[in-house]
């Protein structure tokens, strides 16, 4: 009984710092609300255009400025308080919530104005993901971060299980997008006040100078580290080919058949699995063979993604996007506890945001190939290929980096 306690007292460990808490609270209600708001930018677009296409661009007009932009931001989050940077990005979202509020109300049926403001979401959200991935080392100590980062991720799938759930509901309810955009600007303000509470732990930080030596830090120590580099671009190719979330709107309206409320739900099931497979992991963290189990499990995302492209039923689909979310979790919390353990707190900034690039060309720049594809070849056959082409990067993958291979238990990557 003892050890069963203490067991479960040890997959809990970083909420034993209430500051851990206090940024999950936040993130939480962040996450949620920008989840929410995608479902209803989604669907608004779609309504107004019925063009796979249209929805392809929001993912493309959302990473663009994170590619010109990703130089500065890193630095910004290895020069600046994060904490207060944070709060600056949580404020921007609320916004960017706020015009699409008023763009709602105004009744303009052109999606010109809603590009620019999913653009301007974008620069917040260049700036916001590396500064939240940095942070986290600075609220719990590395020999709890593997906990932290699982429960982190947790904590995101949750938000991203309840939000497009609820904003899909919420949109049905209130027929229109209205009061997602409402809900969605509160969620943003929320978490600003809550990240004010944060003491982040003392850490000093030499200041550098901006200039090309140090701006471009980041990409010399990825380019250094073939695990690194391995386990980011197995992510992207892997992600940008397999992902099918930016096709859920076609998939609900004309595959299935379903309304905003069924979009939700398919919205809401990648995220489902993803927080179960992060709460096993943060109970049960990889001991040994981590680096194969992640091979298998983003071979397991692509064959899943072939499951959902050939469903033809609303809970066969949901149980592939539970599945896929799930295989897409091992990768994540491998890849993130990765990347933090093996970089120096005053680069991690710079690192983070190469690293987003990365992660975000694999969603935003996947949602836009989506979008292409299924323009010419239809939804259906574009998510299938997707999938059969995350299998082979990932037997590629698999024999071009063996380092990947050979990762055991994650711990020993601490320096």
């Amino acid at each position: 009984m003892a050890n069963t306690e203490n067991s479960s007292n040890a997959g809990r460990v970083a909420f034993t710092y209430p500051d851990f808490t206090l940024y999950q609270m936040a993130r939480f209600l962040i996450v949620a609300g920008l989840e929410m708001q995608s479902v209803a930018i989604g669907w608004q677009i779609y309504e107004i255009t019925k063009r796979p296409l249209d929805l392809g661009l929001v993912g493309l007009a959302q990473f663009s400025p994170g590619i010109l932009l990703f130089l500065v931001t890193g630095h910004a989050a290895d020069t600046f308080n994060r904490r207060k940077l944070l709060m600056g990005c949580y404020a921007g979202f609320g916004v960017c919530s706020a015009l699409l509020l008023f763009y709602a109300l105004s009744g303009l049926r052109t999606v010109t104005l809603m590009y620019a403001i999913v653009v301007l979401l974008g620069v917040v959200r260049s700036f916001n993901n590396p500064v939240s991935r940095s942070l986290l080392p600075q609220i719990v100590p590395e020999e709890h971060l593997q906990n932290a980062i699982a429960w982190n991720s947790s904590v995101n799938q949750g938000a991203i299980i309840m939000g497009p759930s609820l904003g899909g509901l919420i949109y049905a309810v209130a027929k229109g997008p209205a009061a997602v955009y409402t809900t969605s600007m509160v969620a943003a303000a929320g978490a600003a006040f809550l990240m004010s509470h944060v003491n982040l732990r003392a850490r000093p930080k030499p200041r550098e100078p901006i200039s090309l030596k140090s701006v471009m830090a980041g990409l010399r120590y990825i380019r250094a580290s073939k695990i690194i580099l391995g386990s980011i671009s197995l992510d992207l190719f892997a992600v940008l080919l397999g992902g099918a979330v930016a096709l859920l709107p076609v998939f609900a309206s004309e595959v299935l058949k379903t309304g905003p409320w069924g979009l939700g739900l398919l919205r809401a099931s990648p995220a489902i699995g993803a927080a179960s497979m992060a709460l096993l992991l943060a109970h049960r963290p990889f001991r040994r063979r981590a680096g194969v189990t992640m091979l298998w499990c983003i071979a397991g995302f692509g064959a899943f993604t072939v499951l959902f492209g050939i469903s033809r039923s609303l809970a066969l689909s949901m149980v592939a996007l539970i599945l896929v979310g799930s295989m897409d979790m091992v990768s994540v919390v491998v890849r993130s506890t990765l990347v933090q353990l093996a970089t120096p707190d005053e680069m991690r900034g710079r690192v983070s945001a190469v690293e987003m690039i990365f992660v975000g060309a694999s969603n935003e720049i996947g949602q836009f190939e989506s979008g292409v594809t299924a323009q010419w070849f239809g939804a259906v056959p574009a998510v299938i290929m997707g999938g059969v082409g995350t299998l082979i990067i990932t037997a590629l993958w698999a024999w071009y980096f063996p380092e990947l291979r050979r990762v055991e238990g994650l711990g020993s990557l601490r320096k």
